[in-house]
């Protein structure tokens, strides 16, 4: 079988832009990565289109890839509109994948495209998010999430209305407390994950934020849902991000027009996971972890064989349990590992370069194409001052919404650089 690649990619830099459309944002990334790849409308076969916000908050509730793409002169082929949640992207990636896998093309587009920031409709922008659980148990969740691990906050903070509370970032305040209870895990280490993260992004111009902030002014930032404060938490993003996704095989086509082999980002394997019943301290069993085993499975690898990695930390805590699902470090280790700066640029293996969902931001439909814009613009070596040395084997992994005590969706993609 072919090798399948990611030929040509691209995406806009992030932020609040009430200015800007999907069609717009969605233009900028497909002419991008469409230039990157040396690629032409007429050579794809396919594309899938991620989005989940724009039928809330626009009124377009269908057919939002064909509106997207037609504009730019795609027409006849299939478009297929995608929805995961926050791992919408991945899933996107996940299905053109599989297409070529079955023969059904060869050279095929993925975009995923945002556009979150609605400053007159401030209401719908936030309940917009809610669809992301089981609306029916709602209520149930609810009552779950403020009963886990209550003891581990501080008195004092413990019946406080900060007035910037979510049910999702309640969720993941949750899911960090019984963290912190089970194996130690300090609302510190929580905060040196984000300011390392704040870091990383001061070196990517296409970040949201670009400010250096230290774990000290973190952690005394406004409160959120504890133990998270603003800074730990990612933010209402626009943007979008595109792939060109190929059999090896179709390379010699854009090789012809000056396109360079070497630059072509091999899918060496990728994983889809929905949750599953268990108890909220079997981490072992969680599905961060069920997506990484699939996912490694099948690139033959383990998690000592990567060398940088793009994980979806929705809030600071996110990022310590999927360095563990990812197998970057033991269950359990992950605030000690962050500590010691390992996932930190010239650490064992930095995770989040980029500056991580906290800091580069969070457009929900593009979020998945954008990490794998980031590890391929590592894998070439075209970083610039937050490159990774010599990078080889590179792991994004991307969830989305929440059921009972974790995600509802995980993609786990595996990475290699081609020589």
């Amino acid at each position: 079988m072919n090798d399948i690649v990611i030929a040509g990619i691209g995406m806009t830099g992030l932020g609040k832009m009430p200015d800007r459309s999907v069609k717009d944002l969605s233009a900028e990334a497909v002419n991008l990565a469409l230039s990157d790849a040396c690629a032409r409308v007429e050579d794809i076969e396919a594309a899938w289109f991620s989005n989940t916000r724009q039928q809330m908050l626009e009124g377009q509730n269908t057919i939002r890839g064909q509106i997207a793409l037609r504009p730019l002169g795609f027409e006849s082929i299939p478009i297929c509109n995608v929805e995961n949640a926050c791992a919408s992207g991945s899933s996107a990636l996940y299905q053109a994948v599989t297409h070529i896998r079955a023969g059904m093309a060869e050279m095929v587009l993925v975009l995923g495209a945002e556009k979150m920031f609605f400053p007159e409709k401030r209401d719908a922008m936030f309940k917009a998010f809610m669809g992301g659980t089981d609306i029916d148990r709602l209520d149930e969740f609810s009552e779950a999430i403020e009963q886990t691990a209550v003891d581990m906050i501080p008195e004092p903070l413990r019946n406080i209305d900060t007035g910037q509370r979510s049910f999702f970032m309640d969720s993941y305040a949750a899911q960090a407390r019984l963290h912190m209870k089970t194996f130690g895990t300090r609302q510190d280490q929580l905060a040196m994950a984000a300011a390392k993260n704040h870091w990383h992004s001061t070196m990517n111009p296409l970040a949201q934020y670009q400010n250096d902030m230290s774990t000290e002014e973190i952690m005394n930032a406004r409160l959120i849902s504890w133990p998270f404060t603003l800074p730990m938490c990612a933010p209402i993003s626009d943007g979008a991000a595109c792939a060109v996704v190929c059999s090896s095989s179709a390379l010699g086509k854009l090789e012809k027009r000056g396109y360079q082999r070497q630059r072509a980002i091999r899918i060496r394997g990728i994983h889809l996971a929905s949750g599953q019943s268990r108890a909220p301290d079997d981490f072992a069993q969680h599905i961060g972890r069920v997506a990484a085993l699939g996912a490694y499975e099948q690139a033959g690898i383990d998690g000592k064989d990567v060398d940088v990695a793009e994980v979806h930390d929705a809030t600071a805590y996110a990022e310590i349990q999927q360095i563990e699902n990812l197998g970057l470090c033991n269950i359990g280790e992950g605030g000690a590992f962050t500590e010691a700066g390992e996932t930190t640029l010239g650490g064992r293996v930095p995770v989040n370069p980029s500056g991580g969902l906290v800091s580069k931001g969070h457009p929900v439909g593009a979020t998945g194409i954008m990490q794998l814009q980031e590890l391929c613009t590592q894998l070439r070596g075209e970083a610039g001052k937050r490159q990774v040395e010599n990078p080889r084997i590179a792991v994004a992994e991307n969830g989305g919404g929440f059921y009972e005590h974790e995600e509802a969706a995980t993609v786990v993609t595996v990475l290699e650089r081609q020589s």
